[in-house]
């Protein structure tokens, strides 16, 4: 398997929840998925597991090499599992065209800072 693309991505955790204050319902309907909604609004700190979520789809669009909506990157995240991504629509697309077979995500975040990492891989 070869690296296909690299995304990393900082999210300042203030600022983003700034943006979240003013955006709202208008910023989750156009970036997140039901389930990263969901997966959120169960969190003490929902507005960090937003802001690491919106830190690793700028890193998968970019490992993707842009050209695709935040809304068709979602990132799963099962109990006691590592957290996945998942592509809809054109990343889908994007993805099995470059020939992409597995995608690694890692999220970090605290008060301060939101990174996600992506690596694709796969055969060209």
């Amino acid at each position: 398997m070869t690296i296909l693309g690299v995304g990393l991505e900082l999210v300042d955790t203030v600022r983003f929840e700034r943006l979240l204050a003013r955006r709202g319902e208008r910023l989750l309907a156009r970036v997140y998925s039901e389930g990263e909604r969901a997966y959120a609004a169960r969190r003490a700190r929902g507005h960090e597991s937003l802001g690491v979520r919106f830190a690793a789809k700028l890193a998968a669009r970019r490992a993707l090499g842009g050209g695709v909506s935040l809304r068709e990157i979602e990132i799963v995240r099962r109990r006691g599992e590592a957290p996945t991504l998942r592509f809809h629509g054109a990343a889908a697309e994007r993805a099995r065209a470059r020939g992409v077979t597995h995608a690694a995500v890692t999220l970090t975040h605290d008060p301060s800072a939101c990174v996600g990492q992506v690596v694709l891989e796969g055969t060209p």
